[in-house]
């Protein structure tokens, strides 16, 4: 890839303008557990950069962890969409973000190792996978405990 900056900058960007759309009490209601799930992404990083998990070999910037524009830009509003698609509805949730993690663990990391952006280096695919199974099950149930005390505090 000629610039993979412009790439990475895009890639970051592009998702926010879908925010709109979402609603604003869509993204009220979800906003937290997306974070909340951006943040557990981030510190995976940090475990991945340490265990030598995958490899960034292009960022945004020198001094930004090449993780930054994938976390604060497509996982971050994908997770708001996911959960207002499927919240509520458990196995098709399952389902959505088994196809979704299926794409980016696939074709997308194969993307990013021809365009050298990026690789996996001591983790195989299986495991990226299980990986994203397990944040789908922890973004849910985050939700899941959110609404409770939600509700919990409506009543009391």
């Amino acid at each position: 890839m000629k610039n993979p900056k412009i790439f990475l900058l895009l890639l970051m960007i592009l998702p926010w303008f879908t925010l709109p759309l979402l609603g604003k009490s869509t993204a009220k209601k979800y906003f937290l557990a997306s974070l909340f799930i951006s943040l557990v992404v981030r510190g995976e990083s940090i475990v991945a950069k340490k265990r030598k998990w995958w490899k960034f070999h292009a960022t945004i910037h020198p001094k930004v962890i090449g993780e930054f524009p994938l976390i604060w830009g497509p996982f971050l509003i994908g997770s708001m969409w996911i959960l207002k698609f499927t919240y509520g509805k458990f196995f098709a949730y399952i389902i959505l973000n088994l196809i979704i993690d299926s794409i980016f663990v696939y074709p997308y990391v194969s993307f990013l190792k021809k365009s050298g952006i990026g690789t996996l280096k001591r983790l195989k695919s299986y495991q990226l996978s299980l990986l994203f199974f397990i944040k789908s099950l922890l973004l849910y149930g985050f939700q899941y405990l959110n609404e409770k005390v939600k509700n919990y505090r409506a009543i009391s």
